[in-house]
């Protein structure tokens, strides 16, 4: 089943060079199983032509107020009444100003009057036109009307201009789409996640390090936000983009891993441990590139802290859940880090096994509750295993 089965999204179009991007969005959309329609001003059709979206999403193309209805009568108040939410992107302050003014004089400014449905809108336009007064003021309006307002990219605009103003990235409007229809089964929560493998250096250039890409984390960390939680990510070396809408801590170490992980703690309902944590670490880190000149080289290596043990040992009222990455005895083994650390359920997987191990998008685990109970999934995608997880954490901590 995909995220926005049988979901009616209405996006309405304006006239800024950032419209080419909203193909993107509306042919993602359609691919998670919503049913797009599109609204585009004059202006709009400047810059794309109707045809491409009407190509991308199956369904005609409104433009003209007053042009032949193809599916409907009385067209801006059918299309006001299909959407479930209206999306506007890219929002123009000259948009932004009639919505905020209840102007209305053209379909697109009728249909978001006529409409009763939820409204996200994500503007873009020259950084001067963004942080004019007038522009504000109107985002301020539409936002205590309950229009949910996109914050602006920073980056370099179609104008030259290196500053805030471009439309968010096609992946990023849909994250927000999808959290929009999403249960909130996580609203209020606030939810730790660290994720990536930790790097312990040998000199300035080399270090230890694991295989781990940092990808289960990040799509539990993208879970359990879709899902309402507060996000903070912890993140060591990662091959992946950060989810949208989560606090983000980088670290490099365990040592560090281990500050910012103990920084938060106390404030926290719920830790999903998913890093892999290096075991040991470098003695005596040189100081100097180290020269090849012996024919062999030995490194004295000291244990690092066990942080999901010391969590386990300090723990409150926090739900804590664990990893095990083994290549044998997978569920003796995880059973037992289950009970030495104190934790309420661990995901077990051998990464030995195809498809379940570092740098792929699937996963094969077991998941092991305190209570005994143990439940078996085949492989599918870390992104649908972090929902897994995540309403776990939910049933847990409700």
């Amino acid at each position: 089943m995909n995220e926005l089965d049988g979901k009616n999204i209405l996006i309405g179009v304006t006239g800024g060079i950032a419209a080419y991007k909203v193909v993107e969005v509306a042919s993602r959309l359609k691919k998670l199983g919503a049913n797009v329609r599109v609204i585009m001003t004059k202006a709009a059709a400047e810059f794309v032509a109707p045809r491409t979206f009407q190509e991308t999403t199956g369904n005609a193309v409104s433009v003209e107020m007053f042009a032949g209805a193809v599916n409907f009568h009385v067209e801006h108040i059918a299309l006001a009444n299909f959407a479930d939410v209206v999306l506007i992107a890219p929002a123009t302050a000259n948009f932004l100003a009639k919505a905020a003014h209840g102007i209305a004089d053209d379909l697109l400014t009728t249909v978001v009057l006529a409409t009763t449905a939820p409204m996200i809108v994500a503007p873009s336009m020259n950084t001067h036109m963004l942080e004019h007064p007038a522009t504000q003021k109107n985002l301020e309006i539409l936002a205590s009307r309950g229009v949910q307002i996109l914050d602006a990219a920073t980056g370099w605009l179609a104008c030259g201009i290196n500053g805030k103003g471009r439309l968010p990235e096609p992946e990023d409007i849909c994250a927000e789409i999808v959290k929009f229809f999403a249960p909130k089964i996580l609203r209020g929560k606030k939810i730790l996640v660290t994720a990536g493998g930790t790097m312990e250096p040998i000199d300035p250039v080399r270090f230890i390090c694991n295989r781990s890409s940092g990808k289960m984390g990040y799509e539990t960390a993208r879970a359990a936000q879709i899902s309402g939680a507060e996000v903070v990510l912890i993140s060591a070396n990662v091959s992946v983009a950060p989810p949208p809408n989560v606090r983000l801590v980088k670290v490099e170490t365990a040592l560090e891993m281990r500050d910012a992980v103990l920084a938060e703690y106390d404030s926290v309902d719920a830790v999903v441990m998913s890093a892999a944590v290096s075991d040991y670490r470098v003695k005596n880190v040189a100081a100097q590139k180290i020269k090849k000149d012996a024919e062999s080289f030995t490194l004295e290596l000291v244990k690092n802290p066990d942080i999901l043990r010391e969590l386990g040992a300090r723990k409150t009222n926090q739900l804590l859940v664990g990893f095990a990455a083994e290549t044998q005895n997978l569920i003796e083994y995880a059973r037992a880090k289950l009970t030495e650390k104190n934790l309420d359920f661990i995901v077990a997987n051998n990464v030995a096994q195809e498809g379940a191990g570092f740098a792929v998008d699937t996963n094969i685990v077991t998941l092991i509750h305190r209570d005994g109970a143990v439940e078996n999934f085949p492989k599918m995608s870390k992104a649908a295993l972090a929902e897994i997880i995540v309403q776990r954490v939910a049933e847990k901590l409700h």
